[in-house]
């Protein structure tokens, strides 16, 4: 790794310069190897992690490998989401502890998301670091922001399809933490969790874990039935979506298919949302789909999928 700058000592100018631009701001910055070597100060890194966070789109693809590789670089990020922890229970976090937690989990999803670094990510297991944080039921806006950042980081690692990312995290309790989220979280919130789940369902692996067991299949499918039920009231567009694709997913396994027959929400059959799959047409075909897999196994078709099912004790 080639050698880092001196530290960047950010001391004020003389005199009283006018305001800069934007683009002047922009000329200020530091080179990212100096803020990542900032990090390392403790004086320095609440400054260094705002500064970072809000213009790592800047540093492009070279900001996630720059962090991982950097000597104590990630300790200095995990020991930001360590000091938080004594803060999630009672109810005492501040915004600003929230903001400062939210920039460092910012640039872990940079990490999460590279593919140099994605699986050196998983294999050090810092996404465990982040599952108290989902596992919060606060509803105030700094914890709701703790756990949409989190998501986040989660949702850049199953983005990109990667068998070895969906057997990692089905290794852990991330699923049970997103229907939690699914279950309590902002609109937001339960669109990102439920994108995190319909990804890993889409593999065979995700699928295969959903259905191994009445009580998983059940869990997901109630926490899917819920917001269905709340989305009558307060629609949104993208989290429909995405809970229709999990629905149809389900209807791949026979038995799953088979369950649907009697706990397919009526919303889904009586035409509630068609104002909104008018206008997208992906999401109306698959919600024509998934209908038309339930129907066969009403028909005796047994699902789209033939052969003997052993799952769920079905």
């Amino acid at each position: 790794m080639a050698n880092l700058p001196p530290p960047h000592s950010g001391g004020p100018s003389s005199g009283a310069p006018s305001a800069p631009t934007p683009a002047a701001e922009d000329e200020n910055i530091p080179t990212a190897e100096q803020l990542v070597l900032d990090l390392c100060n403790p004086e320095l890194r609440e400054k260094t992690l705002s500064l970072l966070s809000k213009h790592r789109d800047k540093f492009q693809q070279d900001i996630g490998p720059l962090l991982w590789h950097s000597f104590g670089t990630m300790a200095a990020l995990l020991l930001e989401i360590l000091n938080i922890y004594p803060w999630l229970s009672p109810a005492t976090l501040s915004q600003a502890q929230s903001n400062r937690v939210c920039n460092a989990l910012a640039l872990l999803q940079c990490v999460a998301s590279h593919p140099d670094t994605r699986m050196p990510f998983i294999k050090a297991g810092i996404p465990v670091y982040l599952y108290p944080f989902l596992n919060t039921t606060y509803k105030t806006r700094q914890y709701e922001f703790l756990r949409l950042t989190s998501l986040g980081v989660i949702g850049a690692l199953v983005k990109v399809d990667d068998q070895d990312v969906i057997a990692y995290l089905l290794s852990t309790e991330i699923i049970p933490l997103c229907l939690r989220t699914m279950e309590l979280g902002s609109d937001i919130s339960k669109t990102v969790a439920t994108f995190i789940v319909q990804k890993m369902i889409l593999d065979d692996s995700g699928l295969k874990y959903i259905c191994t067991t009445c009580e998983r299949f059940f869990a997901l499918s109630n926490v899917l039935a819920q917001m269905l039920e709340a989305l009558v009231e307060q629609p949104s567009p993208r989290l429909l979506k995405h809970i229709i694709r999990c629905y149809l997913r389900l209807t791949d396994n026979p038995s799953a298919c088979h369950a649907l027959r009697t706990h397919l929400p009526s919303v889904l059959r009586d035409g509630t949302f068609n104002y909104f799959l008018e206008k997208d047409p992906p999401t109306r075909l698959w919600l024509h789909q998934m209908l038309h897999n339930i129907a066969m196994a009403n028909s005796g078709g047994g699902g789209p999928h033939t052969g003997p099912s052993r799952v769920m004790g079905m």
